[in-house]
């Protein structure tokens, strides 16, 4: 690679390389330049400890010092200063991981956020094991109005997606009074005790729906009178890099000392999504896998336990939690799907591994936000703060 001070960097790299890096920008309608000038920014602030102090040329003066190392810690401080987080509803940590950031997921580095998860909850024990060994020990273990009054005194941000049986078009639609999404509640007492600067609610699309209308009047009323300014938005997880058709949403709310929530901008669309193949095809060959979690139900297909089958060159149907209904099956192969392949379609990296049996795995991954999506919306929040 050669390099100058003019700042033009010539870089010779293996044709076939090139052409599938070309090829993967177009899907994202990046630049190379914006591409290489993110990644380095990115870079630098994770390596910044190996910054040297260099001399910087003056016209006609003698060279200065320039601490490159203090120069990148300001920037840090600067764009980067940590917010504090509390995460309710935390499940296996899929919102968590994508407002943390600092993950890879099919060959594109998520860069970290300048957010430290202080405190979570969820009523799963198991869900918090799998949070523990990927996240953080962070995380309590039980009913959250039992642990409301072990909240932290402050955060700048409030997260969670509150259960959503009652809501979803699948549950018994017993709407926002019902007891799992009533829970919503201990989200707005929370809010009232620490006050965040922001916060994010998520929730299935089943909240937009015309059976839902009350339910969601009354949900956005109770936020309203916290004294924030809210806004919420249907997402489709596919277009921001997620190989699946699901839409979730999400419900922000932003104080006086924030500026206002402005939603990502999508990065795909129908004609660039990502497919099921191109998310699954290397573990194809695989043999079942425990260590990794890539096993599977061997359970034959049948109307009552669902016979979906996923399209190869489309994204994957939404991954769900009950596994009585609508589990996929493999486009490919003659098996369902495995639950690695299944983390994969919601976006959680290889090396974030469940610490559960098949059953309780399938809740924790279908219960998830996409950590892709959780990430993007996280980068719009960040923008809030700074």
């Amino acid at each position: 690679m050669a390099k100058s001070k003019s700042g033009r960097m010539v870089l010779d790299i293996d044709p076939n390389t090139k052409s599938r890096l070309y090829a993967a920008l177009d899907h994202t309608g990046t630049t190379l330049k914006d591409w290489f000038l993110s990644t380095a920014e990115s870079y630098l602030m994770d390596h910044q400890d190996l910054l040297p102090f260099m001399e910087e040329e003056t016209n006609g003066s003698i060279p200065q010092k320039v601490n490159y190392l203090a120069d990148a810690q300001k920037l840090k401080k600067k764009r980067h200063q940590d917010f504090s987080v509390v995460s309710l509803f935390s499940g296996c940590g899929g919102m968590d991981l994508g407002f943390k950031g600092g993950f890879s997921m099919f060959n594109r580095y998520y860069s970290k956020h300048p957010f430290d998860i202080i405190w979570a909850n969820d009523l799963n024990e198991a869900a918090c094991a799998t949070y523990r060994r990927n996240i953080g020990h962070h995380i309590q273990s039980g009913d959250v109005w039992k642990l409301v009054d072990q909240l932290p005194s402050q955060a700048d941000v409030i997260i969670g997606g509150f259960p959503c049986q009652d809501i979803s078009v699948n549950g018994k639609r017993a709407g926002a009074n019902g007891a799992r999404s009533g829970l919503y509640r201990a989200m707005i007492e929370s809010i009232k005790r620490i006050q965040p600067r922001i916060f994010v609610a998520e929730n299935v699309k089943g909240l937009l729906m015309p059976y839902n209308k009350e339910s969601l009047r009354q949900i956005i009323s109770d936020f309203n009178q916290l004294g924030y300014t809210i806004s919420y938005q249907l997402y489709r997880a596919a277009d921001y890099s997620v190989p699946q058709n699901r839409e979730r949403v999400f419900i922000v709310g932003t104080s006086s000392s924030c500026k206002p929530f402005v939603p990502p901008k999508a990065e795909r669309n129908m004609k660039t999504w990502m497919s099921a193949e191109d998310a699954l095809q290397d573990l194809e060959a695989l043999e079942r896998s425990p260590e990794i979690n890539h096993i599977w139900s061997l359970a034959n297909a049948s109307p009552e336990q669902g016979n979906r089958k996923l399209t190869a060159s489309r994204p994957a149907h939404t991954i769900r939690a009950e596994c009585h209904g609508n589990i996929q099956f493999h486009y490919r192969l003659p098996r369902r799907l495995s639950m690695r392949e299944a983390a994969r379609i919601q976006t959680f990296p290889d090396n974030f591994i469940f610490e559960a049996k098949l059953r309780e795995m399938e809740r924790q991954i279908g219960n998830a936000v996409p950590p892709v999506l959780a990430w993007h919306i996280a980068a719009s929040v960040a923008d809030c703060l700074l």
